[in-house]
C-alpha cells in the first residue's frame, strides 16, 4: 500500500505539470487564433477572452487524456532507469500489479473528461457559436469604426462615417457604396440616425447625394435629397438560426435519428472510451532502454496517441457520412485497442515470446566440422 501510494503522489505531481504546460500552450495557440479571427471580423475584440476561455473548455477532453497518458508514461518510465521496476519484479510482482493503482488515481480524471466531453463540449460550442452569431448579425451602422472604410454583413455595401456626437444611434459625413440591381450607388449625406421600423432598423440620412451607375456602360443618374432611408439591420433573433451539432446537447443528439448526430455522439462517448484505453496503453508502452534514451519512448508513446486521436476524428467523419454505424466504429476502434493493451499487458505480465520455438546453438564439434 506504501509503494501505491507513492506511485499515485509522483503521478499526480507529473499530472499537474503536464497540464499545466498543454494548458498554456493551447491558450497561446487559441489566443493567436481568435485575435485573427477578430482581425477578420467573426468575432467581437471585446470579446477575446472570452470565446478564447471558451474554446479551451472545449478542447479539456483532449488535454485531460493527454495529460494523463504522459504522465503515466513519464512515471513508469521513470521507476525503469532507476530500476525500481527490477525491484518490484524481483519481489514476485508482474506489471498488471500496476493496474489498480493507476484506475485509482486515473479515475477522478476519467470522470471529469467525461463530464467536459458530454456535457461541456457542446456548451462550450453553443456559447462561442451564439456570441459569434450576435456579433455577424448586428447592424451595418454597428460594424462601422470612426474614420474606417468597413463592408456590410452580405459584403454588398460599404460604410464610412465620422462618429462626432457620443450617442452610438447617430452620425455624421455618412458615405455609403453599394451594389442593387445591377447598379452601383454611391450614397454621400451630411448627417444620419439610426430608427427601428417594423423588425428592420434603418439609417435615416439627412441633407445628401445619391449617384446611380449601372455596371454595364450606360448614363449617370445623380440626385439631392433632404432625407433618404436606408436599411441597415433587421431585429432577427440571432437564437433562431439552427445551431451546429457541436454546440447541441448529448442527449438532443441521442434523439436526433441522424447519421450527422451519430457521428457526433461517437466521437463524444469514444474520448471516454479513448481515456480508458490510454491508461491501458500507457503501462504496456511505458518502458525504458538506458542504450535509446529518454525521449525515445516518450515520442513513441506520443505518436500512438496522436494516431489514436487521428482515427477517432476520422472515424467521426465516416460515421457522419454513413459510411459505418456507431456501434460497429466504436466496437472496432476501441474494442480493438482494448483488446491489444490487454493482449500486450498480458505478453509483458508473464513474459511471453513472440519466437515459437527457442533457437538452439550449436555445438562446438559441428562449429569446427
Amino acid at each position: 500500500m506504501l509503494f501505491h501510494s507513492s506511485i499515485r503522489k509522483e503521478l499526480s505531481r507529473s499530472f499537474g505539470a503536464t497540464l499545466v504546460v498543454l494548458i498554456t500552450i493551447v491558450m497561446t495557440m487559441m489566443l493567436i487564433r481568435t485575435l485573427g479571427l477578430a482581425a477578420r471580423g467573426s468575432v467581437n475584440p471585446s470579446e477575446v477572452f472570452l470565446v478564447m476561455t471558451y474554446t479551451v473548455l472545449g478542447y479539456m477532453p483532449t488535454i485531460l487524456s493527454l495529460s494523463l497518458f504522459v504522465s503515466i508514461v513519464g512515471t513508469l518510465s521513470r521507476m525503469y532507469r532507476d530500476s525500481e521496476m527490477v525491484i518490484w519484479f524481483s519481489s514476485g510482482r508482474g506489471l498488471a500489479e500496476f493496474a489498480p493503482p493507476l484506475f485509482r488515481f486515473a479515475w477522478p480524471i476519467l470522470l471529469l473528461i467525461a463530464v467536459f466531453a458530454l456535457v461541456g463540449w457542446p456548451w462550450a460550442n453553443s456559447q462561442t457559436q451564439g456570441m459569434r452569431d450576435q456579433y455577424q448579425r448586428r447592424s451595418d451602422i454597428e460594424r462601422v469604426a470612426p474614420g474606417e472604410f468597413r463592408e456590410s454583413a452580405g459584403r454588398l455595401r460599404v460604410f464610412f462615417i465620422d462618429k462626432d456626437t457620443p450617442d452610438s444611434a447617430t452620425a455624421s459625413n455618412v458615405f455609403i457604396s453599394s451594389l442593387e440591381r445591377g447598379l452601383q450607388i454611391i450614397t454621400s449625406a451630411q448627417s444620419g440616425r439610426i430608427e427601428s421600423i417594423g423588425d428592420s432598423r434603418y439609417l435615416m440620412l439627412s441633407n445628401g447625394q445619391r449617384l446611380e451607375r449601372p455596371l454595364l456602360p450606360g448614363e449617370l443618374k445623380i440626385s439631392e435629397f433632404r432625407s433618404y432611408g436606408a436599411k441597415v439591420g433587421s431585429g432577427i433573433d440571432p437564437s433562431d438560426g439552427a445551431a451546429p451539432l457541436r454546440a447541441k446537447t448529448t442527449l438532443n443528439l441521442i434523439r436526433e435519428p441522424s447519421v450527422a448526430a451519430n457521428g457526433e455522439v461517437a466521437w463524444r462517448i469514444g474520448m471516454v472510451l479513448a481515456a480508458i484505453n490510454f491508461v491501458l496503453l500507457a503501462l504496456t508502452v511505458s518502458s525504458a532502454n538506458p542504450r535509446v534514451g529518454r525521449s525515445g519512448n516518450l515520442l513513441f508513446a506520443l505518436c500512438a496517441f496522436v494516431l489514436y486521436y487521428n482515427l477517432l476524428n476520422l472515424g467521426q467523419n465516416w460515421v457522419s457520412m454513413g459510411r459505418y454505424s456507431m456501434g460497429g466504429f466504436m466496437l472496432a476502434l476501441h474494442g480493438g485497442a482494448l483488446g491489444l493493451a490487454l493482449l500486450w499487458l498480458a505478453k509483458r505480465h508473464f513474459n511471453w515470446s513472440w519466437r515459437p520455438f527457442p533457437v538452439r546453438s550449436r555445438s562446438p564439434a559441428s562449429s569446427e566440422t
